[in-house]
């Protein structure tokens, strides 16, 4: 029966939501509090740049297929893709880096070059994580996280034991050196924990890596945003921006309505893809299925501190996606997760998308965006934000070997306030709840309010997790929950 449904947030997994409800008859609103759709995967435009504010990385193409397919549409409908080549470079120290072919074979061959032995390893350790990947990817992560007999089945019992072995300890066990080391735990950061507190058969994310490689959407990630968005609106998606939800309306138990804005808006159903905790909020604290208690006690992927810059010139020696590991990876890491505080030494990313996409600065100039993950709730300030800038601007310099700092335009910042006040993000964390073995698939928040009928979830604290192919693939899920229930 054809139902009212209002969706809270615009985000991947809002977004992918409204279009699965409305393919199967609802009417369908979404609510934005902000001026555009895209949640945290807005956009920054400013003096003829163009920067993706949230998300940069495009892995798991085969996801978005999938998604679009669900529709009878190609992602090339859309929006066009280009294969980054190399994938991504890695520094390690001045004039030490690694870079990451686009092709798996040529990987194997570099591995080999640098550790003897390590080609056949990786080759080895790349058909279990494509093994893994064919398992999560095509099956668990499209389940709704209801019962733990959804982990169950004839292939994850063969494998057991990769739940309770850790990724840190499976690479170190094959590989000695540091650099492939750190190249192969470099992808369950995405997930956003330790790989040590990581359970090994996440090494499918090092086959959405090495094996299906990196990509990126022209004129960015937000191109897919608003592909999705113009699905949306083909399939009868009513979209409004400006909309501040107030709150979650209820009677007699049932989620009836919101407030947006100071107006009553009433549906039959409402999902959230807004932060979870903060949905939670919206609703008198005896309809909360998670106490404050319950949130502080999880382990929240990091925050993060970022920098959207214009260069007057080009840069030198670095790639589309450059990662800087010429510091203290474990100390960092402590510095996130363990005795939260500011890190005293950051490893960094940095993202030059003018390298590949002539439409995101005007010629002869770069567009970068650099990122410190943080530990979650830290004090924010300017001077912080400019110390830190300094921090990674010097080594930047020192390490690419060239002079930058008196080539910026302009540089903007976004931060753990910015989080907090712009997406309502506990404790201002950036990709959601971390996939730890304690916080996977039936252990995370569910994707339907037991305390309140007909109210759901989704996104990136919900199933299956963190990261834009897991956004898209909850917004499936919860509609598919809502016809199971509704």
């Amino acid at each position: 029966m054809k139902k009212n449904i209002h969706i809270i947030g615009s985000g991947f997994s809002s977004l992918a939501a409204a279009c699965y409800l409305a393919k199967a008859g609802h009417n369908v609103t979404v609510f934005e509090k902000n001026e555009t759709i895209g949640g945290r995967a807005r956009q920054l435009k400013k003096d003829g740049f163009t920067f993706d504010i949230g998300p940069t990385w495009y892995w798991m193409p085969d996801v978005f297929e999938r998604f679009f397919a669900d529709f009878n549409k190609t992602p090339e409908e859309y929006y066009t893709l280009l294969k980054l080549a190399p994938g991504y470079k890695i520094f390690f120290d001045q004039n030490d880096a690694l870079e990451i072919s686009d092709n798996l074979n040529e990987i194997i061959t570099t591995f080999e070059q640098i550790e003897k032995g390590a080609g056949k390893k990786l080759e080895k350790f790349m058909a279990t994580a494509k093994s893994n990947y064919d398992i999560a990817i095509k099956d668990l992560v499209y389940r709704p996280g209801e019962s733990i007999t959804e982990l169950i089945t004839l292939e994850t019992a063969k494998r057991v034991n990769q739940f309770f072995s850790t990724i840190s300890k499976d690479v170190r066990k094959k590989f000695k050196n540091k650099k492939l080391v750190q190249a192969l735990e470099f992808p369950v950061l995405f997930l956003g924990a330790k790989p040590s507190n990581t359970p090994s058969f996440y090494s499918f994310m090092n086959y959405a890596d090495f094996g299906l490689g990196t990509w990126h959407p022209k004129n960015g990630m937000y191109s897919v945003i608003e592909g999705i968005g113009k699905l949306a609106l083909e399939l009868g998606v009513k979209i409004e921006t400006n909309q501040n939800v107030e709150k979650i309306l209820s009677e007699d138990g049932f989620a009836i309505g919101l407030q947006v804005n100071g107006e009553r808006r009433f549906a039959d159903i409402i999902v959230s893809g807004a932060d979870y905790h903060f949905t939670e909020t919206l609703l008198p604290e005896n309809q909360r299925q998670y106490s404050e208690a319950y949130w502080d006690k999880k382990t929240f992927a990091p925050s993060s501190l970022l920098f959207y810059v214009g260069f007057d010139k080009k840069m030198k020696n670095v790639a589309h996606h450059t990662l800087f590991f010429d510091t203290d990876f474990e100390l960092h890491a402590k510095e996130i997760y363990d005795t939260p505080k500011w890190p005293n030494e950051p490893l960094f990313y940095a993202s030059f998308p003018s390298i590949t996409d002539e439409h995101v600065a005007p010629e002869g100039k770069e567009a970068a965006i650099f990122l410190i993950p943080l530990a979650t709730d830290l004090e924010d300030t300017p001077e912080l934000r400019e110390l830190y800038f300094e921090k990674i601007i010097s080594r930047f310099e020192h390490i690419t070997n060239q002079n930058v700092r008196n080539n910026i335009i302009f540089k903007e910042s976004f931060c753990v306030n910015d989080f907090k006040e712009q997406y309502n993000s506990y404790k201002g964390n950036a990709y959601g709840l971390a996939n730890t073995l304690l916080q996977t698939a039936f252990l995370r928040p569910k994707l339907k309010s037991s305390k309140v009928q007909n109210l759901y979830f989704t996104g990136q604290l919900t199933v299956p997790g963190p990261g834009v192919p897991p956004s898209l693939i909850s917004g499936k899920l919860v509609a598919n929950l809502i016809k199971k229930y509704e």
